[in-house]
């Protein structure tokens, strides 16, 4: 039977899954709006903002993901 614990990391690892799936399609639109010369400088630097924000959930996620080790 799986604890509150378990389902709580599978739901985190759900989630980090489908942030890690985002972030990495920002990165591809980005790359490609920055090789195109997109002239709407202010999308891609909204983008760019977006996809450090995900970073930085997806690494306080995967820090959460850590068990606490008592010493």
């Amino acid at each position: 039977m799986a604890t509150d614990d378990d389902k709580g990391s599978e739901d985190i690892t759900r989630w980090l899954a489908e942030l890690r799936i985002e972030h990495r399609d920002l990165d591809e639109v980005i790359e490609y709006l920055e090789q195109t010369g997109h002239p709407d400088r202010m999308k891609v630097r909204r983008m760019k903002k977006r996809k450090l924000k995900l970073k930085d959930t997806i690494s306080r996620l995967e820090s959460q993901l850590i068990p606490d080790l008592d010493a």
